[in-house]
């Protein structure tokens, strides 16, 4: 009885937060970009190789990479040519192949933005948004850079390797919250509350604690993420549509030979996770700053990957959240409670709410070694 009445307790508060910001909320609701990948018409369309291409919508990533591995180098060459955005963006494809369309693809799309930053007859807003988004274009063109996924339909999304990850023998996966995609993936200020910021510091740690094992760690913002604190991020509407696409990038990853990742899923990140994460090829699936993961226990995910949950800092506004899940509100249990199942994971020194990624944390040198499978000196 009164485990009921601390539920009801907190679907009040709950309905009492979203419905008193309810005009923001529905201002910023978001259209989840779903579906296979912007030029897929064209691609189905293209019988210049006079065979039929695997259709983005049907085809399994093991079907891709087999399409893939049969093809002559020229043939690759052609299609990430005429179709950089399917190419770059189609789960299966081999990683380089997909950088070299992803560059072709982020060229186009800058070129185009020049031309519209010149357009007079354009309202000065939108010449100003489009010399904006050209200079966002121009950094994620920078040399070095591995764009895994560029999407830029909606707000854009993205993914990018830090590291071989062919080469690798032990990889990461970063699943970004709420609040993330092409303009905030490695914003400058708070940069351990993005994926790029994570992937960067996981990857360095990783290092400095094997130097001697090569390693790979992917920033995946491939989902549309909530904007702010409003209804998107008190539901899992948005987390049911990413699901499905973080469920096939992984099977992407597995496809094209990568070692099984660690999966590390922050903030509204772990609610996609843990809708995904019966089918996910992973090997751990790590959640920090979770506000739940639409289960009650570690054992209702029905995974095969092992489940860490961090435990939270005293400043983390995460806790102020309520662990329920009634009537399409909230995300249900803590992963950090006892009850919930989850092995627990020590975060020392970390603060707020995107600070566990922070050097020198401790949970910074743990999520390392889960990451190289060193679980024997995790606290």
């Amino acid at each position: 009885m009164r485990r009921f009445k601390r539920t009801l307790a907190a679907v009040a508060l709950t309905t009492t937060v979203v419905t008193g910001t309810a005009g923001w909320a529905t201002a910023h609701q978001q259209t989840a970009v779903t579906g296979p990948p912007a030029g897929t018409a064209a691609w189905r369309a293209d019988h210049s190789l006079h065979r039929v291409l695997p259709d983005p919508a049907t085809a399994t990533p093991a079907e891709v990479a087999r399409f893939f591995a049969a093809l002559p180098e020229d043939a690759r060459q052609r299609l990430t040519e005429r179709h950089p955005l399917v190419v770059g963006n189609l789960d299966g494809v081999p990683p380089a192949l997909r950088y070299a369309a992803n560059r072709r693809a982020l060229a186009a799309e800058r070129t185009a933005q020049l031309a519209r930053a010149a357009d007079a007859s354009l309202p000065s807003y939108e010449r100003e948004q489009a010399r904006d988004l050209a200079g966002r274009y121009g950094e994620l063109l920078a040399p070095g850079r591995q764009i895994l996924a560029f999407d830029p339909r909606g707000r854009g999304q993205l993914a990018e390797v830090y590291g071989d990850l062919a080469a690798a023998r032990r990889t990461a996966v970063v699943v970004p919250g709420s609040d993330i995609d092409l303009s905030s993936f490695d914003r400058a200020h708070d940069p351990y509350g993005t994926p790029a910021g994570m992937a960067k510091s996981l990857r360095a740690e990783m290092r400095r604690q094997d130097p001697r094992t090569p390693v790979a760690v992917v920033a995946w913002a491939g989902y549309t993420t909530p904007v702010g604190i409003g209804l998107d991020a008190a539901t899992g509407r948005l987390a049911k549509a990413g699901a499905p696409r973080l469920e096939r990038f992984l099977a992407g990853l597995a496809a094209s030979g990568a070692a099984a990742p660690a999966v590390f899923c922050h903030s509204y990140g772990s609610v996609v996770c843990g809708l995904a994460a019966h089918d996910l090829p992973a090997r751990d699936l790590v959640v920090l700053g979770s506000p739940g993961v639409h289960a009650d226990s570690a054992a209702e995910l029905e995974t095969r990957a092992r489940v860490w949950a961090v435990r939270r800092n005293d400043a983390d506004w995460i806790g102020n959240v309520p662990n329920v899940e009634l009537f399409g509100l909230g995300h249900g249990a803590d992963p950090t409670s006892a009850s919930f199942g989850a092995r627990p994971v020590a975060s020392d020194g970390a603060h707020g709410h995107t600070g566990y990624f922070a050097p020198g944390t401790a949970s910074l040198r743990n999520f390392a070694r889960i990451a190289l499978g060193a679980y024997a000196g995790v606290r």
